[in-house]
């Protein structure tokens, strides 16, 4: 039996943010929520050791971005599996080493893709970068 996961994920529009969180919680996933970096970096600082994976988005409101979440959270796991989501792909290539970037707008099978495969070890898919 797999020990229960849990995912920090960090995204400003609530919509995506609840059905990105149902999918997870769907798959056994326990969900960490932050709306800005500030957010998340609380979150990171206070209860970082409990979360696995993160899924961000680049572009958050407020000073501190997607960047700078997936660094501090690496910072804590330094193995720890990361999923940049974004619409601008510019600058996917910035991420941390073996990270995942999902262009946005993301199909829900693309992310739902991405969660079962998180929910089954960790594993970040074969696929790198989604072309959305």
């Amino acid at each position: 039996m797999l020990q229960s996961q849990s995912v920090l994920i960090v995204e400003d529009s609530y919509l995506l943010l609840e059905i990105v969180a149902n999918l997870c919680e769907a798959r056994g996933i326990r969900v960490l929520e932050a709306s800005t970096g500030e957010a998340a970096l609380t979150l990171l600082r206070n209860r970082g050791e409990e979360v696995d994976w993160l899924l961000t988005d680049i572009h958050l409101p407020g000073l501190i971005d997607g960047w700078t979440v997936a660094g501090a959270f690496r910072a804590i796991k330094p193995e720890g599996p990361v999923v940049y989501t974004s619409a601008d792909t510019s600058s996917r290539n910035r991420g941390v080493p073996g990270s995942l970037f999902l262009r946005k707008p993301f199909q829900v099978r693309e992310i739902d893709a991405t969660v079962r495969a998180m929910a089954e070890g960790f594993a970040v898919p074969a696929v790198r970068y989604a072309a959305g």
